[in-house]
C-alpha cells in the first residue's frame, strides 16, 4: 500500500465520485455517508503523506511505470504534501456542514465534490505542465455544476462569468503549453529546468512568451489585480459548503506559481531566471489595495469575506514577490490559515443569514439571532485571526512576512500590509456590530443543526490551535522553502528514475 500512497489522493476521489454519480436517486444518507468517509480516508492518506515528506526525500509515482521524463508522474515532497492536507482538512468541515441540508438542494452534490477534490489534489502532485492543465480543467468542470447548485439568478449570472473567463483562460493555458514544448521538447518540469540551462539562444524569446503567458493563466486562477473580477460575487453567490472549498481554488493559483517558476524559472535558468517576481510582487501590492477597497465597501457579509480572500491573494503574492526562503516559509505558514478561516467565515455567514431570516447576510437590521451568542463567539475569533490581529494566527503569518521583507521592500509592503488590515478591522467591526447588536423584533429562527456548528468549528478553532503549534509549523515550512529554493533535489529525484511504480 505504501508504493501507492501517492496516488490516493487521486483515485480515491475519483471512485468515490464515480459511485455517487451512478447513485445520483439513491439514498441521500447513502451518500452522506459515502461522502464523508472517502473525505475521512483522504484525510488519513494525506497525515500520511505529510509524514512521509517530512524527512525531506522527494519521491514520485510513475503511471504505468512509464519513467520520467516520457511518462506522467507525480511528486511528492513537502509543499504538494502540505497542500493536499491543507485541501482535505477544508473539505472535511465543508462536507460535514453540506451534510446538514444543503447537498439536498441538487442530485449530484457529493459526487461533483469528490471530482472536485481529485482535480485539486491531481493539481498539486503531478510532475508535468499538461497534466497540470489537465487536473485544472477537472476541478473547473466540477467548480462549475457546484456553483450552480441549488440553482438562483445570482448564481447563475456570477457562473456565467465564471465560465467564460476559465474558458478563456484554459486556451491561453494550452497555448502557452504548446510554446513551453515547441521551445523545450519536453512537458515534465524537472526535464525542462534541466533543458533550459542549455536553450539556444534563439529560443528564448518563445520559452519568455510562454511563461509570461502562464502567469496570466495562473494570476487568473489566483484573482491577481486585473484579474480578480469574477471572484467576489462568485465566491459570495455560492452555496456555502461549495464556496468554503473554493477557498482553495485561489491557492491553486499561488501553489502553480510558487510550483512552476520556482522549478522551472530558478537559479539554473541563466538569464531567464525569476522572470515572474517583478511582474509579481507590484501585482500583490494593487491587489492589496483593490482588495482592501472592497473589504471597506462590502454591504453584505459573503461578498465581505470574498474580498477577504482577495487580501490573503496579495498578500501571498507578496511573498512570492519578495523570494527569499524566509518568505516563502512566511507565505505558507499564511496560506494555511488565510485558507482554513475563510473557509469558515464562509459557512459562518451561512448560519447568520439562515437565523437574521429575510434580512439575510445583507448588512442591515435585521431580527436577533436565536443562538446570537455562539454565533458572535465564532465570528469574534474568525474576524481576529482573518484580520491578523494578535495573538491569533493571521498575526503569526502577517509578521512573518513583514520580517522577511527586505530594504525597500519594507517602504512598500508594511503600510499596504498593515492598512489592508485596519481595512479588514473596520469592516468586521461594523458588520459585527450590525449583525449582533442592531436587531429588532423576536428571536424566531430555527436551531443550526450540529452538523453546520461542526463545518464551522473545525474551521475557524484552526486559528487558536496554528497558535499553539506555530513552532513546528514554521519548522517545516521552513524546510519547504528551503527544498523549493534548491530545484536540482527534484530533478535529480525524478530523473534518475527512482520512483515508486505500481
Amino acid at each position: 500500500m505504501s508504493t501507492h500512497l501517492i496516488v490516493l489522493p487521486v483515485v480515491l476521489p475519483l471512485v468515490a465520485g464515480i459511485f455517487l454519480l451512478l447513485q445520483r436517486q439513491g439514498s441521500v444518507r447513502l451518500k452522506r455517508l459515502i461522502g464523508v468517509t472517502a473525505t475521512l480516508a483522504l484525510l488519513l492518506v494525506s497525515i500520511a503523506l505529510v509524514a512521509r515528506a517530512a524527512g525531506g526525500e522527494i519521491t514520485y509515482y510513475a503511471l504505468g511505470d512509464w519513467q520520467p521524463p516520457f511518462g506522467i508522474v507525480l511528486v511528492l515532497d513537502r509543499l504538494s504534501a502540505l497542500m493536499v492536507l491543507l485541501t482535505a482538512l477544508l473539505a472535511l468541515g465543508a462536507v460535514v456542514f453540506a451534510c446538514a441540508g444543503d447537498d439536498e438542494r441538487g442530485s449530484n452534490f457529493h459526487g461533483l465534490f469528490q471530482w472536485q477534490l481529485m482535480g485539486i489534489n491531481g493539481a498539486f502532485l503531478t510532475g508535468d505542465l499538461f497534466n497540470l492543465f489537465v487536473f485544472f480543467e477537472v476541478l473547473l468542470l466540477a467548480s462549475y455544476a457546484l456553483l450552480l447548485h441549488g440553482g438562483g439568478k445570482d448564481r447563475i449570472m456570477s457562473g456565467v462569468h465564471y465560465v467564460v473567463l476559465n474558458l478563456a483562460g484554459s486556451s491561453l493555458f494550452l497555448i502557452s503549453v504548446g510554446l513551453l514544448y515547441g521551445a523545450t521538447g519536453t512537458l515534465n518540469m524537472a526535464d525542462m529546468a534541466v533543458r533550459l540551462a542549455d536553450l539556444p539562444t534563439e529560443r528564448e524569446g518563445l520559452v519568455v512568451a510562454g511563461a509570461l503567458m502562464l502567469l496570466v493563466v495562473f494570476g487568473l486562477k489566483a484573482a491577481i489585480l486585473p484579474l480578480y473580477f469574477w471572484l467576489p460575487k462568485a465566491y459570495a453567490a455560492a452555496p456555502a459548503p461549495v464556496a468554503a472549498l473554493f477557498a482553495i481554488m485561489t491557492k491553486i493559483g499561488i501553489y502553480a506559481i510558487l510550483r512552476v517558476y520556482s522549478l522551472i524559472f530558478g537559479d539554473g535558468a541563466g538569464p531567464l531566471a525569476d522572470l515572474e517576481q517583478g511582474w509579481v510582487w507590484w501585482l500583490s501590492l494593487g491587489t492589496l489595495v483593490a482588495a482592501a477597497t472592497g473589504v471597506l465597501a462590502a454591504r453584505d457579509l459573503r461578498l465581505l469575506v470574498a474580498y477577504l480572500v482577495l487580501v490573503s491573494v496579495g498578500t501571498l503574492l507578496a511573498g512570492i514577490g519578495i523570494g527569499t526562503p524566509a518568505a516563502i516559509s512566511a507565505l505558507l505558514y499564511y496560506l494555511i490559515h488565510t485558507t482554513l478561516i475563510t473557509g469558515g467565515l464562509f459557512l459562518l455567514a451561512e448560519m447568520i443569514g439562515v437565523q437574521r431570516g429575510k434580512a439575510g447576510t445583507r448588512l442591515v437590521k435585521g431580527r436577533p439571532l436565536r443562538q446570537g451568542g455562539w454565533l458572535a463567539a465564532m465570528f469574534f475569533v474568525g474576524a481576529i485571526a482573518v484580520a491578523g490581529m494578535p495573538p491569533l494566527s493571521g498575526a503569526i503569518g502577517k509578521a512573518l512576512l513583514m520580517a522577511a521583507a527586505e530594504g525597500g521592500q519594507r517602504a512598500w509592503l508594511w503600510p499596504l500590509l498593515l492598512l489592508s488590515g485596519l481595512a479588514a478591522i473596520i469592516a468586521l467591526s461594523r458588520a459585527g456590530s450590525t449583525l449582533f447588536w442592531r436587531s429588532t423584533g423576536e428571536a424566531d429562527g430555527q436551531r443550526l443543526p450540529y452538523r453546520q456548528w461542526f463545518g464551522v468549528a473545525w474551521l475557524i478553532g484552526a486559528a487558536p490551535l496554528l497558535m499553539a503549534l506555530a513552532g513546528p509549523l514554521v519548522e517545516y515550512t521552513d524546510a519547504t522553502a528551503e527544498q523549493l529554493a534548491h530545484p536540482g533535489v527534484m530533478t535529480r529525484a525524478l530523473l534518475n528514475n527512482e520512483g515508486d511504480a505500481p
